[in-house]
């Protein structure tokens, strides 16, 4: 997934709660291209949490994650 037409970087970590209720974490990576457009590649995580607190556990844990590196869907 590739973000188009915007020049602002996506958190590398996203934290989203699908409607069944499931919190799941995406990791975001971003390159730039010749034209200096970021470049998202997002990757879900196999894991899935209770809550989101958990998903960011998760996260600092396994990818050394820090505050401020996260958002929410």
């Amino acid at each position: 997934m590739a973000t188009r037409n915007s020049r602002e970087i996506p958190l590398p970590y996203l934290i989203a709660k699908g409607e069944d209720g499931i919190w799941r974490l995406t990791l975001r990576t971003t390159r730039f291209n010749s034209w200096g457009y970021p470049l998202t590649d997002s990757t879900p995580v196999d894991e899935t949490f209770k809550t989101a607190a958990a998903a960011r556990g998760y996260a600092k844990e396994h990818y050394g994650a820090e505050a401020g590196q996260f958002a929410s869907k």
